[in-house]
C-alpha cells in the first residue's frame, strides 16, 4: 500500500503546481483518473486472499436502508447511538473509543433502518492515514451519510470531513451526472455533447477512458461537465459484490461480471 501512497502524493503535488486553464484541462482530467484508480486500489485493493477493504469493519447490512455517522474521534457518535437505538458503545474521555463499526437500528414509520457508528477518522483518511481506507470503505456502502460534529469545535471540520468523502468519490448532496455513458465492442470513443463544454473536449475524454483501458464508448454529455462528472461515472458503473465469485470480499466488479450461486450483490451509486 505504500507505493500506491507515494504515488496518491505525486500526483497531487503535481496536480497541486498545475494551472488551471484551458491549455491544462487535458493533462488535469488524466491526472484527476489516474488519482481515482489510486484510491480506490485504497479500499478494494488487488489480489487474492484475505477480507475485502472494509474487513473487520463492516457489518450484514440489514433493514431497508442503512446511515453511517461519520466524524473526527470522540465527537459524540457513539453516543447518538446509544440515545437513538439503545445500544451501548464505549464512550470515553479520550479519542478513538470506538475501533470498529457499532451497529444499531431504529424503527421509522414502518421502515427498518440500519445505523453505524464508524470509528473516527482524521485529515488524510483519503491519502491512507490512520483507519480512513477502512471506515470510508464502509461509509460508501451507506444510503446516507451523517457527518457528527463537536459544536465545540471549529465548524471547519465538517469541510474537512466533506474533502476526505470526496477523495473517495462520495459527492455529499449532489445529483448523479447527466452523462451518457455505454461501452461497445468496436468503433471507438463516440462523444455528443447537447450544450457547451468549458472543460471535457474529445481528447481529454479519449485520455480519461484509456486510463481505464476503454476505447470502445459512447458518450453524451447533457450538461457542462467536469473530468470529475465523467470519471464518477466511469468509476460507478459498477458494483460490489460478496461470493463464490470474487476472490476478496467484497470486490469492486463490471457489468459483465459472471455471478455465482448466492452471492450477494450491491449496485455502486455515486
Amino acid at each position: 500500500m505504500s507505493s500506491t501512497l507515494a504515488k496518491i502524493a505525486e500526483i497531487e503535488a503535481e496536480m497541486a503546481r498545475t494551472q488551471k486553464n484551458k491549455a491544462t484541462a487535458h493533462h488535469l482530467g488524466l491526472l484527476k483518473a489516474r488519482l481515482a484508480k489510486l484510491r480506490r486500489e485504497l479500499i478494494t485493493p488487488k489480489g487474492g486472499g484475505g477480507g475485502g477493504p472494509g474487513e473487520g469493519f463492516d457489518v450484514a447490512k440489514t433493514g431497508d436502508a442503512r446511515i453511517g455517522f461519520v466524524g473526527f474521534p470522540s465527537v459524540g457518535k457513539s453516543t447518538l447511538l446509544s440515545n437513538l437505538a439503545g445500544v451501548y458503545s464505549e464512550v470515553a474521555a479520550y479519542e478513538f473509543t470506538t475501533l470498529t463499526t457499532v451497529p444499531g437500528v431504529i424503527r421509522y414509520k414502518g421502515a427498518k433502518i440500519q445505523l453505524l457508528d464508524l470509528p473516527g477518522i482524521i485529515e488524510g483518511a483519503k491519502d491512507g492515514k490512520g483507519r480512513g481506507r477502512q471506515v470510508i470503505a464502509v461509509a460508501r456502502t451507506c444510503n446516507l451519510i451523517l457527518i457528527v460534529l463537536d459544536v465545540l469545535k471549529p465548524l471547519g471540520h465538517k469541510k474537512i470531513i466533506e474533502n476526505e468523502l470526496e477523495g473517495f468519490g462520495i459527492r455529499l448532496n449532489s445529483k448523479p451526472p447527466n452523462i451518457g455513458f455505454k461501452k461497445k465492442d468496436k468503433g471507438g470513443i463516440n462523444l455528443t455533447a447537447t450544450c457547451p463544454q468549458s472543460e471535457l473536449d474529445a481528447e481529454t475524454v479519449k485520455s480519461i477512458l484509456a486510463e481505464y483501458k476503454i476505447h470502445n464508448a459512447d458518450v453524451t454529455l447533457r450538461s457542462d461537465a467536469t473530468a470529475d462528472d465523467l470519471i464518477d461515472v466511469v468509476e460507478g458503473n459498477s458494483a460490489l459484490v460478496w461470493g463464490l465469485s470474487v476472490k476478496h470480499n467484497p470486490q469492486k466488479v463490471g457489468k459483465d461480471h459472471t455471478l455465482e450461486d448466492e452471492d450477494v450483490i450491491q449496485i455502486v451509486k455515486k
